[in-house]
């Protein structure tokens, strides 16, 4: 089985210069872990997540070193969110985004996932994206595909 034959399709996108409170806001609405970063040609040239946004806001690599955790002040840090919004999706969206062909077999797809800890990922062809592939698809697919030996 082919990542073609489970991936979606029909899937959200945002632009570099996208704020990231407008992608927050899909995010939240859609209940969406993250967005393809895309040009107008629909080039796939970036990926923003949660956890780009989210990462803003946790204490600095020198704030824990220097041992300080009991004295930052967490309540302060989520207050930072509002300046975060107002950054574009260029600023904090991942440049280098790994991929999957629609052509890949949804189990070399999948072993690329896991092993990079994603829980979903673009599907490109020469640059160009193709949809997103989810671990909820893979799972779906294999179940379908094993109920229907069963009967």
């Amino acid at each position: 089985m082919l990542v073609k034959d489970v991936m979606t399709t029909s899937i959200r996108t945002t632009t570099v210069d996208s704020s990231v409170l407008e992608v927050a806001s899909l995010m939240c609405l859609y209940r969406l872990s993250g967005l393809p970063v895309v040009d107008d040609n629909h080039k796939l040239i970036g990926f923003i997540a949660e956890k780009d946004v989210l990462h803003h806001m946790f204490p600095t690599l020198e704030d824990l070193m220097a041992g300080n955790m009991g004295a930052i002040d967490l309540d302060a840090m989520m207050d930072k969110y509002g300046e975060i919004s107002t950054l574009k999706v260029s600023d904090l969206m991942t440049k280098n985004v790994i991929t999957v062909s629609p052509d890949m077999h949804i189990l070399r797809a999948t072993t690329v996932m896991v092993r990079n800890r994603f829980r979903r990922i673009p599907v490109a062809e020469n640059g160009i994206l193709k949809g997103i592939l989810s671990l909820g698809d893979v799972h779906k697919a294999i179940f379908h595909h094993s109920i229907s030996k069963i009967k």
